[in-house]
């Protein structure tokens, strides 16, 4: 097994997240088998309990692991199916230490940091190392392991001095160590200053490793004689110095590596020079020249609770872009908070609800994805109404879908107080409610968290069609709450069809709307599972739906596997808010640039 580390330096949100996910994807288009682990560390065991605000998207593993953002990242790129093992953090690691402790395995012996922590973590990387995750049986060729934080963080130490130890014991052919560093550019000179790398490296060689290839985020390429300069300090020959500068979509990042030779560096370093071949990246840079060429727009009002942080929604995003592409379409998501759309707001903030109402009725689309807590439910609700009545294409997502069984409730089936237990746990008329195996003492790991079958009950329904017609699907869910089964029936008597459910066919999995143009709810996430080239079904269906182009797509029955068969997808987007300016984690691979009305990508 080889291994590719990769680090940070000087200041978080460089994009490390995004340059270990394009290494892994050069290394596979050069023919190796690539694997990906995330380490993070903080003391959380999981991301499953951390608010979208503080830490990005939750994202879901078919496993049901509740993982970091990042490991989104490597399933797209690399089209692989992790495990929740392959994201490791501090909680993990001092958790699996203190329970040997406590079954007596080290043997009376006093517990310490080194060597039992970081024996831990060094036998935690060889046993995910070696787990498939593309399909095919045996381990993969490279494993690419991401260290969160920045070097010198306190709480990244012990991982640190076991990656040191790591390296030594594998051996120098069989690891090779990436440092993504920061090349600022300072305005009052116009110079590109690296004494903030030289400083990281030195940091990072006095705690016992060395880089073997720098990677510079930059606003523009690198010159010369700072590369030449960047050598002489970091002890790195000047081909291994490679510019990760400002692009106009995140597809083109592993273009700019194969275009540096950063593979040749790599399988230089890892002894593999022989055995990969050149990378066949054909399909990839047509995506990413694509991308930049769309001009015709079509807008997806996103209703949401977090809308002051994309990385909320990333992997929302990420197929509605896999879809518009498809669709040769150019994206605008314009970032409607959900409780603007509220009565309150209208005597509080005028401005806002005015503004908010404005991009929901000026939208193609409406999107509502999931969440947790009652702040812009009702607001949710209302765009949900506004896009039943008015027959704007509609999608619901977990929350999403329970917020539309609760409005067909109130408006159609005239139950006034009809609500969620979760909101209202005295309501007369619970739509939505806990589920038997939940639990509401703790948090984290309790939901119903992984891949999950539906069956299809309507065999003529949209939903069906999109997903090509087949009788089941699998998809990832994260939730706690359900349709009540004790008032499907009355549902489906007012006109509400449940498409699709689970296996007791007592939980609903997929509700729509016969006679609405599109109007589908999904209590499951797919969008965890969209990949570039291969869009999720209902979002292709939605975006199809917002462009006209819906017929055509049902009757090709091939959505769910193909898409529109172009193999195309692309990460070019416009994010429109009401004075809300998204921030984003990655740094700026998404080309993110401030504009008076948000961002643009």
């Amino acid at each position: 097994m080889k291994y590719v580390l990769v680090t940070g330096g000087v200041v978080s949100g460089l994009g490390k997240g995004v340059t270990a996910s394009s290494i892994g994807l050069i290394l596979k288009a050069c023919g190796l088998r690539v694997t990906s682990i995330k380490i993070d560390p903080y003391l959380n065991t999981d991301a499953g309990t951390m608010s979208p605000f503080e830490h990005g998207e939750v994202f879901v593993l078919d496993d049901g692991g509740e993982v970091d953002l990042d490991l989104g990242n490597y399933e797209r790129f690399l089209d692989i199916k992790l495990t929740r093992d392959n994201n490791i953090t501090t909680g993990k690691i001092y958790q699996s230490v203190t329970d040997k402790e406590r079954k007596g395995d080290y043997l009376g012996k006093t517990v310490q940091v080194v060597p039992h922590i970081t024996d831990a973590i060094q036998e935690w990387i060889e046993r995910v190392a070696v787990i498939p995750v593309d399909g095919e049986d045996g381990p993969a060729d490279v494993c690419v392991i991401e260290l969160g934080g920045t070097i010198g963080d306190i709480e990244s130490m012990p991982f640190i001095e076991a990656l040191g130890q790591f390296s030594y014991r594998v051996g120098a052919g069989n690891f090779c160590l990436i440092h993504v560093s920061l090349v600022p550019v300072l305005n009052v000179v116009g110079e590109q200053k690296t004494k903030p790398t030289q400083h990281s490296v030195r940091g990072l060689r006095s705690l016992g490793l060395t880089p073997n290839i720098i990677a510079c985020r930059s606003t523009t390429a690198l010159e010369d004689n700072v590369k030449e300069k960047l050598s002489r300090f970091c002890h790195v020959p000047v081909d291994n110095i490679i510019t990760l500068y400002d692009v106009s979509n995140i597809w083109r990042v592993p273009l700019l590596l194969r275009d540096q030779k950063a593979h040749e560096a790599i399988l230089k370093v890892l002894n593999l020079e022989g055995v990969a071949r050149e990378p066949a990246l054909g399909e990839w840079t047509s995506r990413a020249e694509l991308c930049d060429m769309l001009h015709e727009p079509v807008r997806v009002a996103m209703v949401g609770k977090y809308t002051g942080l994309s990385d909320s929604y990333l992997s929302v995003l990420k197929a509605l872009l896999h879809s518009s592409v498809a669709c040769r379409r150019k994206l605008i998501v314009d970032w409607v908070p959900a409780s603007d759309l509220e009565d309150e707001t209208a005597k509080e903030n005028p401005e806002n609800y005015r503004s908010s109402w404005n991009l929901l009725k000026g939208s193609d689309a409406v999107l509502v994805p999931g969440g947790f807590g009652d702040r812009g439910v009702e607001g949710k609700i209302l765009a949900a109404k506004y896009a039943r009545e008015n027959r704007i294409p509609f999608l619901g997502i977990c929350l999403g879908m329970q917020i539309a069984v609760i409005e067909y409730a109130r408006s159609v089936l005239g139950l006034q107080d009809a609500n969620s237990t979760e909101f209202d746990p005295n309501t007369q008329n619970p739509c939505v409610i806990f589920m038997p195996e939940g639990s509401k003492t703790h948090m984290g790991g309790t939901m119903r968290l992984g891949s999950r079958r539906t069956y299809f009950q309507v065999r003529d329904s949209k939903s069906a069609k999109l997903y090509g017609n087949q009788s089941f699907l699998d998809e990832r869910h994260r939730h706690r709450y359900e349709v009540n089964p004790d008032m499907v029936q009355q549902f489906e008597d007012a006109g509400l069809s449940f498409t699709g459910k689970d296996e007791s066919g007592r939980r609903m999995e997929i509700v729509e709307l016969p006679n609405h143009p599109y109007f589908i709810g999904v209590q499951f996430h797919p969008e965890f599972k969209s990949r570039p080239g291969k869009p999720s079904a209902v979002f292709l269906g939605l975006i199809a739906a917002a462009c006209g182009q819906l017929e055509s797509l049902l009757k090709k029955g091939e959505a769910a596997t193909n898409g529109f068969s172009n193999g195309t997808s692309a990460e070019n987007v416009h994010r429109l808010g009401n004075g809300t300016t998204p921030a984003n984690g990655n740094g700026s691979f998404d080309g993110i640039y401030c504009n008076g009305n948000g961002v643009h990508v």
